[in-house]
């Protein structure tokens, strides 16, 4: 069996060909975040219970995405499993408990971003010189403000929570696209 040498997260190892989610895989999650993100946007802000079905629904599709990139980064399978348990249990306390205020919604929103962004940050770091790394800093910078904005507007309006997730899986989708190119790239598309 041949061996490709990969380049991914930084991180240099050995890889059977053929091993691991192909390219076209995470170029359609990213491109399902985008359209997920103008789908929420065009959400309409009935009630409490709806946005937080919703939320509880991006966490889910969060969820499906670490535990997707846990397959593609090597010595970082561990953070992104953790994130993806993190998010399944966000994703079920929204439908458990779906009338809570939209305070608590936007804490929880904002702490998915606050984390989301710092990896984002560090791994865009850790990959500096391979191509199109400043867009993951970029994605990252812009996913922390946005969660220090959330927080900051606790519970103020249901557009605005809204308006933060659209953004929010609006940048990941982004971040999964660049990931989805930058392995393509790296690994001459087989990984």
């Amino acid at each position: 069996m041949t061996t490709i040498r990969v380049e991914t997260y930084g991180i240099v190892e050995e890889r059977p060909r053929g091993e691991g989610p192909p390219f076209w895989l995470l170029l359609g999650l990213g491109i399902a975040w985008v359209l997920l993100s103008l789908l929420v946007l065009q959400f309409s802000y009935a009630s409490i219970a709806s946005i937080s079905y919703l939320i509880g629904i991006l966490l889910f599709f969060a969820a499906a995405s670490e535990f997707g990139e846990a397959f593609v980064a090597p010595g970082w399978k561990w953070v992104h499993a953790g994130l993806g348990v993190l998010f399944t249990l966000g994703a079920i306390w929204s439908f458990a408990y779906p009338g809570q205020t939209f305070g608590t919604l936007a804490v929880l929103f904002g702490w998915y971003l606050l984390i989301k962004g710092t990896a984002d940050v560090i791994w865009a770091f850790m990959v500096h010189g391979v191509h199109l790394w400043w867009m993951g800093l970029v994605t990252g910078f812009a996913q922390i403000a946005l969660a220090f904005w959330a927080v900051g507007y606790v519970g103020r309006s249901a557009a605005l929570l809204v308006l933060w997730i659209g953004i929010g899986a609006a940048l990941r989708g982004i971040t999964t696209i660049v990931v989805a190119f930058q392995l393509r790239h790296t690994g001459k598309g087989v990984i």
